[in-house]
Parts: structure tokens; C-alpha cells; sequence
């Protein structure tokens, strides 16, 4: 059992944006539906000086930003966060995006003109009407250039993309957002919790981040987070999983302090090892950051 907090944390995912880039962030100025709602408390400039405001007595070290420009614009903005970066120091590492395409051709020729970025990891798909999962020679492109592949799919997606992402061993698999449930319902949970556990056994390839449950929950707190983080991480073990914040999305829900007070209680019983794990060592492995 652990008997300190963490001593520092890399926080998996996050997004550093401005809203004043309307034409990066249309959901930021009303421009583009999310079908989230109201999202109004996330439509404001995020920085790593804004992070570092509001998380409080939790010691992040490190952050991985992820693509949320819109479609061609986040091989832009990939670019322009690792520039950025070299002033700063911060984010560590990023994650690109994937824009839809019409070609494989095209989708990996984007992919290399973010390997300008010095900082790139890997890569998201950008598209949300696509299937979840890019064509296996995308994949294979990403394993030549030893990038990531974030896996962003819904529950009901998640079997399907184990089945595929079994096939490729050798390419390095985030699935975000805890499997990025849509809600907290029994029906929900039961979809989620086998794709979960297909993801998990999909290969030692394949991480779980563990985030994005604060928005469809609806709540912030060690309660509400702990069925589904216990879960997964009893599916993946700790060494295939990696908290991260999803902020300011999360933000939605509840504060930075909230959010890293909660994942700590929940992960309490565990041993230190296992917590540094979790909140630092494996995404620096998997990041390399």
C-alpha cells in the first residue's frame, strides 16, 4: 500500500490551445458542435503557465499535448506547438493528428510533414465519421517511424479495433480516454468492459489512458472514477496504463486538484511502484518524454 502521494506526475494528455484560432478550434467560438453541451468552460486560452496555476500541490513535470485542431489544421498545429516549444520546454512530447484524406498516400505524406516536429510521438485520427482505426498500411508507416497510434473509438468500436490492432505487434497502442465512454449507464458499462478487455488482450502492445471519464460521468471524484479505473487497470496491469488529464475538456467537470486527488485515492492500495507507474514512468516510456 502506498503511504505518500506521487511524487511527480506526466500527465498523459492534454490539450494547449488558444480559442482565438477560430479556424484551429471552431467548438471553441461556436462554430462546430461537439454534441457535448454546453462547453463554454473549456473555450478559454490553456497553457502550460494556466496548468501550472491551477494543479495546485500536484508536482506535474512533464505533459503530452494532443491533437484537437480540426482536420488539416492539427498537422499545423503540431508544427506550431513543438516551435513553441523549443521556447518553453513544454509540452514533452505531442501527439499529431491524422486528418481525413483521400488516400492513404496523402495520410501518411501528412505524417511525415509533422516529423518536422521533433517532440512527435504519435498521432490521432482527426476524423470522428471514420472508422477508428486507418487503413493497416498507416499503420504499418507509423511502426517505420516508430510513432504511436492513439486509438480514439467508443465502446462499441473497441472489439473491432482489438481485433485489428492484434495484427500489428509491432505498432505501439494508446487507447484513449479510458475507451471514452459515453455515459455512465449499465448498458454502456457492459459494452465498455468487454472492449476493454478485448483491447487489453490484444497484445502487450496495446496501453490504456486513463482519462476522459469526468465529462460522461458527470463528476470528479474517486467514487464515480473508481469501477472504471479499477477495471481497466486490472485488464492491462499497471504497467500498460497511464493517467492524464484531458484538460481543459475535463475542466468541465471539476478542477485539476480534483482530478489528480481523485485518481490518487483510487490508486491508494497500490504499491508505490505500481503509482509511479501510472502517473509518470509509463507514459515517459511510451511517450519518451
Amino acid at each position: 500500500m502506498s503511504s505518500t502521494t506521487p511524487l511527480r506526475i506526466v500527465d498523459a494528455h492534454a490539450h494547449f490551445w488558444d480559442p482565438a484560432r477560430t479556424d484551429w478550434y471552431p467548438y471553441l467560438s461556436g462554430g462546430l458542435n461537439l454534441g457535448m453541451g454546453d462547453v463554454s468552460g473549456m473555450a478559454r486560452r490553456f497553457d502550460v503557465a494556466t496548468y501550472r496555476a491551477e494543479s495546485g500541490p500536484w508536482n506535474v513535470v512533464s505533459w503530452v499535448n494532443v491533437a484537437a485542431a480540426t482536420g488539416i489544421h492539427s498537422v499545423a498545429e503540431t508544427i506550431d506547438l513543438d516551435r513553441r516549444a523549443e521556447l518553453d520546454g513544454h509540452p514533452d512530447a505531442i501527439v499529431g493528428g491524422l486528418p481525413p484524406t483521400e488516400s492513404v498516400a496523402e495520410t501518411i505524406a501528412l505524417v511525415d510533414e509533422q516529423l518536422a516536429a521533433r517532440r512527435l510521438r504519435g498521432v490521432r485520427p482527426m476524423n470522428p465519421s471514420a472508422p477508428p482505426v486507418p487503413h493497416d498500411d498507416v499503420l504499418r508507416a507509423l511502426v517505420e517511424r516508430n510513432l504511436v497510434f492513439d486509438l480514439l473509438a467508443r465502446p462499441d468500436q473497441l472489439e473491432d479495433a482489438a481485433r485489428r490492432l492484434a495484427a500489428h505487434p509491432d505498432l505501439v497502442v494508446v487507447v484513449e480516454h479510458t475507451g471514452w465512454p459515453r455515459s455512465g449507464d449499465d448498458h454502456e458499462r457492459a459494452i465498455w468492459a468487454a472492449g476493454i478487455e478485448a483491447l487489453a488482450a490484444a497484445g502487450e502492445h496495446v496501453h490504456c489512458k486513463l482519462s476522459g471519464l469526468a465529462v460522461p460521468l458527470g463528476a470528479m471524484t474517486a467514487d464515480a472514477f473508481r469501477p472504471w479505473l479499477e477495471h481497466a487497470i486490472s485488464a492491462f496491469g499497471t504497467r500498460r496504463c497511464l493517467f492524464a488529464s484531458n484538460f481543459p475538456v475535463d475542466g468541465l467537470a471539476g478542477s485539476l486538484e480534483q482530478l489528480w486527488s481523485a485518481y490518487d485515492e483510487v490508486t491508494a492500495g497500490l504499491s508505490d511502484q505500481d503509482r509511479e507507474q501510472l502517473f509518470a514512468t509509463n507514459a515517459e516510456r511510451v511517450y519518451r518524454c
